[in-house]
């Protein structure tokens, strides 16, 4: 029976038949996910009986039924015996993390090479038998001591940063400092530019902020500065969220021409920097940040969660004397505290050299994995960064980020969209990011990045990438 013969029946699931591409189960499990997480789908609604969704779209019955079971096994709906398939509930606006499987290959998450974890127990342990680490429990210095402060002064510095102590903050990871940074210095209603395809825990927080996201086209060396210029202009912008060094999810590195044009544009409409830069230690040739050509406009924040740890739940913020007020009111409403051992864990590793050594070890190995991932794909460009912790792969024409994630998924590989990462869909690029830091082990990456050679290669050859996104 063909598609448009339902015109007027009713469904509660009317999927658009023209936008399945091959494989069409996975092509479809895919917009049933995208309508669920974004809410066009309610929670515990019921879904179209298989074969009458089979009848409307003119696809076979399987087709529905592996689309629907794919679904399942990701949580996004439950069945009830003998009344239908529906909605699962607490999945609207949420991104939906697969279920853990110990078969399951992650190259989803960014997971920063937990083996140097022993090294920072060893400093927690020691720092533990002190006479006076009972008051590492205690509530005190929300904003560090001098000698936290003078750690994190010295840690940004390696990075081009040269800034007093006084006006470095902590924060409980990059994720809470560009919390700070939100409630603290924009309103309700303020919109921010940022690349096209930017880190998807921003865009989340912008949202529950009720803070609109401006997505801007870039190139090869970054964002563009005449769009970002006409976005001045044209959409009255309070801020701009940039990662200069090491874009995630595209690792675009900014180039020193551009970042001189871009402050100059901030500068000019007075708009607020928000720099965010954990990848810095990976670059080879460090670039003065932007914040150092705008120190007024700017806040600089530097997570140590790739470069050490992930578990300490590290950050720091630096920022002008100007905003002093309103940061530290943030940080006394807002982030309370951030622990005292983490911290005092950082700022011995920083003066020690320790927290150097683990970096450098950390892009050796990043650098390693790199050059195994260029035997899988020898067509993707290398990058700026070729100790980057994650690719970006531009995918067949027809085959969208969230297909290609769920057809890698079936095999046993995590790895995330596009779509996770984008600010506005009007843009039309398929990619996937790969995070080749996360598998335990070169065999399991080899593994890893086989299954998904094998998925690209299933599908038709890639479109010309232009590097505009």
């Amino acid at each position: 029976m063909p598609y448009n013969s339902f015109e007027n029946y009713p469904m509660s699931w009317k999927p658009n038949r023209e936008k399945l591409t091959y494989p069409f189960y996975a092509s479809l499990a895919a917009n049933l996910e995208s309508d669920i997480v974004h809410g066009i789908l309610r929670e515990n609604t019921m879904l179209p009986p298989q074969r009458e969704l089979a009848d409307f779209l003119d696809i076979s019955l399987s087709t529905v039924t592996k689309a629907y079971k794919l679904c399942e096994e990701k949580g996004l709906l439950y069945g009830k015996i003998g009344r239908g398939t529906f909605v699962a509930n607490g999945l609207i606006n949420k991104t939906v993390i697969p279920k853990d499987s110990d078969e399951m290959i992650e190259m989803g998450q960014a997971l920063p090479f937990y083996e140097h974890n022993v090294r920072v127990s060893e400093v927690a342990f020691e720092i533990l038998k002190a006479p006076s680490s009972h008051t590492l429990f205690e509530y005190s210095y929300p904003l560090g001591t001098p000698r936290q402060q003078e750690a994190a002064r010295r840690w940004i510095s390696n990075f081009g940063m040269d800034v007093p102590r006084e006006n470095i903050y902590l924060a409980s990871g990059a994720q809470n400092a560009l919390a700070l940074v939100l409630t603290s210095l924009f309103n309700s209603g303020d919109k921010i530019a940022t690349d096209s395809f930017t880190y998807p825990n921003f865009i989340g927080l912008a949202n529950m902020l009720n803070i609109q996201l401006v997505g801007l086209k870039g190139d090869e060396n970054g964002m563009l500065p005449c769009a970002l210029e006409q976005a001045c202009k044209n959409s009255k912008l309070s801020g701009i969220y940039l990662m200069p060094s090491c874009a995630n999810p595209t690792n675009i590195v900014i180039g020193s021409k551009r970042r001189t044009e871009i402050a100059e544009i901030i500068k000019k409409y007075g708009l607020i920097l928000i720099e965010d830069d954990p990848y810095a230690f990976l670059s080879d040739s460090t670039q003065q940040p932007i914040s150092e050509k705008i120190p007024e406009q700017s806040v600089y924040i530097n997570s140590l969660s790739k470069s050490l740890s992930a578990g300490l739940r590290v950050a720091y913020m630096s920022f002008p004397d100007r905003m002093r007020k309103q940061m530290e009111s943030a940080v006394y409403n807002v982030n309370m505290k951030t622990p005292s051992l983490n911290v005092e864990i950082a700022t011995e590793m920083i003066f020690s050299g320790s927290c150097q050594e683990i970096a450098y070890s950390k892009k050796e190995a990043g650098l390693k994995r790199n050059e195994i991932f260029s035997h899988y794909f020898p067509e993707v460009h290398s990058g700026d960064i070729k100790s980057t912790f994650f690719k970006w792969l531009y995918l067949p024409k027809g085959c969208t980020g969230r297909t290609f994630e769920l057809m890698c998924r079936e095999k046993g590989v995590n790895v995330y969209g596009s779509e996770r990462f984008c600010v506005s869909e009007s843009f039309d690029v398929n990619a996937v990011r790969l995070s080749i830091s996360s598998p335990p082990g070169i065999d399991v990456l080899n593994k890893g990045l086989e299954i998904v050679r094998e998925v690209y290669d299933n599908m038709s050859k890639p479109e010309e990438s232009s590097y505009i996104f």
